[in-house]
Formats: C-alpha cells, sequence, structure tokens
C-alpha cells in the first residue's frame, strides 16, 4: 500500500513540502482506512501504477458478472447552470428528444430550485432526476442547506456526494462524505459516489493511492447489501473542466483498480456489480473509446450535458 521509496526519495530531493506530505499521507492511510465498522475486513492489495490497454470485446471479466451484464450509466450534471427556469426547462426537453431510443440509463443532476419544473420533461423520456449535493441532517437550522427527504420528496432516485468542487471549494472531507453516503442509502436513494486524484497527486503517480483512501473512508461501514445501490464516479481533477485528457488506457486501468478495491473490502460478486463511471471533460469525441473499456460503465458529464447536442450523442454511445 505504502508508495515505493523511490517515490518518497523523490518526493525529498525535489524540496517540496506539500508533495511530501501528499505521501506522507498515503503513507498514513494504512492504519486508518482499517478501521471499518460494518463491513467485512480487508488485506490491503498491491499497489500497480501499470496501466494495460483493453477492450470490452476481448477482456472477459475473471469471475461473476462480465461487462455486458451492467448496463451502462449516464449522468449529467449541470452544476450552477443555466441562470434561469425558463432556459433549464428547453435545455430539459431538448435533451428528452436526444435520447430516443437508447438503452442506456440516464440521470440529470439538476441546480435545486429547477428540478421541479425539468423533472415532468425528463420523465417522458424515461430519464431520472438527482439532487447535486446534500447535507447529513434531516432538517434545522442549517441555512442554505438540502436533505435528503427534500430530494427524495421530489420524486428524484439519485444523490451526487463527494464531487470534487465540494471537495475543494466547500472543502467536505471524506468524514463528511461518509455520513451523506449513509444519510442517501438510508433514506433509499442511489449514490454516485465521486473520487479522485488532483494534478500533483497524479504527477507523483498516487492516483490509485488517492482513490484507495477516498474509497475507503468514503464506504465506511456500507455493507455489501448497500452497494447493490451505489455507483462510482472516477473523476480526475485536473481533467474536469480543462481540456486536459486521460486517455483512455489510464482511464481503464483506475478503474479496473477500482473494481479490484472493492473486491477487496467486500467480494468479486460486489465488485462486479458496481458500476463505475469516468468523469473528466467526456466529449463525444472520445465517449465511443472510453465506452470500449471493460470497466468503464458510464460517464458523470458535465460542460456537454449543458449541450443537447452534445450529450444526445454521448447518451447514444457506439
Amino acid at each position: 500500500l505504502s508508495p515505493t521509496v523511490g517515490e518518497i526519495a523523490s518526493c525529498v530531493m525535489s524540496s517540496s513540502s506539500s508533495k511530501l506530505a501528499l505521501v506522507l499521507s498515503a503513507i498514513a492511510f494504512v492504519s486508518e482506512a482499517s478501521a471499518f465498522t460494518g463491513t467485512p475486513s480487508f488485506a490491503a492489495p498491491r499497489f500497480s501504477t501499470g496501466v494495460a490497454s483493453s477492450s470490452r470485446a476481448h477482456v472477459a471479466a475473471p469471475m461473476g458478472l462480465r461487462m455486458a451484464d451492467r448496463v451502462p450509466f449516464m449522468a449529467g450534471n449541470w452544476k450552477m447552470n443555466p441562470t434561469g427556469v425558463d432556459e433549464a426547462i428547453e435545455l430539459a426537453k431538448a435533451i428528452a428528444q436526444g435520447k430516443g431510443s437508447s438503452k442506456t440509463e440516464v440521470a440529470i443532476f439538476i441546480p435545486h430550485p429547477f428540478i421541479s419544473a425539468c423533472k415532468p420533461h425528463l420523465d417522458v423520456a424515461g430519464i431520472a432526476t438527482g439532487g447535486q449535493n446534500c447535507v447529513s441532517a434531516q432538517k434545522g437550522a442549517f441555512t442554505g442547506a438540502t436533505s435528503t427527504s427534500m430530494i427524495k420528496s421530489l420524486g428524484c432516485p439519485h444523490m451526487l456526494v463527494g464531487h470534487s468542487e465540494r471537495r475543494t471549494l466547500w472543502e467536505m472531507d471524506d468524514a463528511s462524505v461518509n455520513l451523506n453516503m449513509h444519510k442517501i442509502l438510508g433514506d433509499d436513494l442511489k449514490p454516485i459516489l465521486c473520487i479522485g486524484e488532483t494534478k500533483d497527486e497524479y504527477e507523483l503517480n498516487l492516483n490509485t493511492e488517492i482513490c484507495a483512501i477516498q474509497l475507503s473512508k468514503g464506504l465506511k461501514g456500507i455493507t455489501k447489501e448497500q452497494m447493490k445501490s451505489v455507483t462510482i464516479a472516477y473523476e480526475p481533477v485536473w481533467a474536469i473542466g480543462t481540456g486536459l485528457v486521460c486517455d483512455k488506457e489510464t482511464a481503464q486501468g483506475v478503474h479496473k483498480f477500482i473494481r479490484d478495491w472493492i473486491a477487496k473490502m467486500y467480494d468479486q460478486a460486489t465488485a462486479d456489480g458496481v458500476r463505475i463511471q469516468y468523469g473528466g471533460s467526456v466529449t463525444p469525441e472520445t465517449v465511443d473509446e472510453l465506452m470500449a473499456m471493460p470497466d468503464i460503465d458510464g460517464c458523470l458529464v458535465g460542460g456537454a450535458s449543458l449541450d443537447p447536442v452534445k450529450f444526445a450523442r454521448i447518451m447514444n454511445f457506439k
């Protein structure tokens, strides 16, 4: 689980205290990650930063489900867009029309003030809706907060949790993510748990280590049965809205690591059943090659979900 001696030495020689802190944090995680409650104990797997190219066509799952048995899941995150309800309604109508005959499961995460207005137009196309964030409290003196019961009362089955923008801009930590996971699942909603590394962490080859930390802390106390309702979204922070591209081989390698890690935390059958989305500047030009990878089961789409033509192509990937 620990970074290699070479990685540590490289950080020390770089005289970068921030980079050294990242490595030391990954090392310190070993003892904390094992403190699970309510889930089986697990032995930490070896990290592998090597990535092998593969495709759904010629790579078979070793056990349990094969990749084709997981229904693809595309999610659009509108973030704080658009600026008014009328524009939001028109966007919802266009996305509904663009779904066509696609058998892909689709959900749109709408700004909370627009959910009621947009939801009926998405419902007719079989597109689900969800909340972008919540707090773990049910109600109370929490100005500006949204509870799971509020989102559920609108008929939304999904909820984002731990998105990189919540982690960075609002300093949401792994403990809060875990509390939200329990609250979301406790109210019979389906969370998409977002994980992923920053650019500094990626350059230090700590992408899998960071994912392991966020998975282990975010899923603490979540049972195998509850995992049937959980989707994981791998979002390399450095590729979100930046135009930088995480190539399909790298994305597949991290997705496979995530599935292997879940197998260590729970078992292979649980891991085979979990859908893992990729998020990070997904476009019509990249979606086909991403979805050809055996461990990429869908995409969490930001900017392109605000363009109904682009998102239609993503929903109808080939």
